[in-house]
């Protein structure tokens, strides 16, 4: 039967430090979800994914993405291992925006431009737990967290919730959603940034790692990683993947690595749909994301330099990879992109369905 242990090894935040008063009475702790041989952990701090355990092709137990041992690392953390990000996941440029006739002024935390939400952004937050299944076929978890009008500069108040199902067959969905329960429209863009290596968290780099990702187009960007508002197609780029591709084979034709935004082909209504197929030959790993998003966030790691993760094991350039599903970076600033705008006693959902295999 499949079970939810909860391990509440790291007591309460007063371990760890203080924090502000939304969330200094709550206590942090570690949540698994496991279903056959596939085993999830989390942490209500930053609704954090901090481990996935699954059979590689042999048989073998292996974790597949990056993340630290304690609770402390991950207060401490500026890469984003597993976290939720938002209000607005990606970049905001000069960290400002008008909406219905007002200037918003936000939080910068990367240079003059906002990066996931800001300083203090959801990631950097405790969530409550306000569901789990420890039996049945759907094992799952909810974290919930009450997001206040002016939080780092946005408008509104939002109840945002962010559910993780175990399927049959070796599935996972993500379901966040939001609920402006304010007076104040808002943009929200709520995204699940992952570090994902199919080899294993500690098997080196994912530059020998296949990819293929369904989108023709791409958002590109100036010297800050803000889009400059077109949109091209990838042909003729490295940054085609239409067809399924080794990622280091045209890595070094970028500065650093990738990190863009793909505007994903098929988008209808909100349907979920293909988005990218990630493949590990060593392990035999293969992992299948679909979404309702219109936009993909290709990352490989590039900026983590010697990061102490778990079991000690140290963490370099491109050890991992993000596939953050998302609305367009910049979007509020961009009007001619997908916009994500939830107006008051209105609702947002961003779905994440994982299919995972193994050859």
């Amino acid at each position: 039967m499949a079970k939810v242990t909860v391990l509440l090894c790291f007591c309460i935040l007063a371990v760890f430090g203080s924090v502000n008063a939304h969330t200094e009475k709550k206590k942090v702790g570690i949540y698994e979800l496991k279903r056959g041989d596939m085993s999830l952990k989390f942490t209500n701090w930053g609704a954090t994914l901090v481990s996935f355990v699954l059979p590689d092709k042999n048989g073998k137990l292996i974790d597949i993405v990056l993340g630290y041992d304690t609770i402390k690392q991950y207060k401490n953390d500026s890469t984003y291992f597993g976290a939720i990000v938002g209000r607005v996941a990606n970049r905001i440029k000069g960290a400002q925006f008008k909406l219905h006739g007002h200037t918003y002024k936000l939080v910068p935390n990367e240079g003059k431009n906002m990066l996931h939400g800001g300083p203090k952004g959801y990631a950097d937050v405790v969530w409550e737990v306000t569901k789990y299944q420890n039996k049945g076929h759907k094992p799952h978890i909810v974290f919930s967290y009450h997001s206040f009008d002016g939080e780092e500069g946005f408008p509104g108040e939002i109840l945002v919730t962010v559910m993780y199902t175990l399927l049959a067959e070796n599935q996972v969905t993500v379901v966040m959603k939001a609920k402006n329960i304010g007076n104040k429209a808002t943009p929200v863009n709520i995204a699940n940034h992952a570090y994902w290596n199919l080899g294993g968290h500690n098997s080196g780099d994912i530059l020998s790692e296949k990819i293929q990702i369904f989108a023709s187009n791409y958002t590109p960007v100036d010297s800050d990683l803000i889009p400059t508002g077109k949109i091209e197609t990838v042909k003729g780029t490295p940054f085609d993947f239409l067809k399924p591709g080794v990622i280091g084979s045209r890595i070094r034709q970028l500065p650093k690595g990738y990190d863009i935004n793909y505007a994903l082909d098929g988008v209808h209504g909100g349907k979920i749909r293909k988005a990218a197929v990630l493949q590990d030959e060593k392990s035999g790993i293969e992992m299948e994301l679909s979404t309702n998003a219109p936009g993909l966030q290709f990352y490989t790691g590039n900026m983590i330099k010697d990061v102490k993760g778990k079991d000690g094991f140290v963490y370099k350039a491109h050890a991992a990879l993000c596939l953050e599903t998302q609305w367009y970076p910049d979007y509020v600033n961009q009007p001619d992109f997908p916009q994500s705008i939830v107006e008051p006693r209105k609702n947002y959902k961003h779905v994440m369905l994982y299919k995972f295999s193994t050859h």
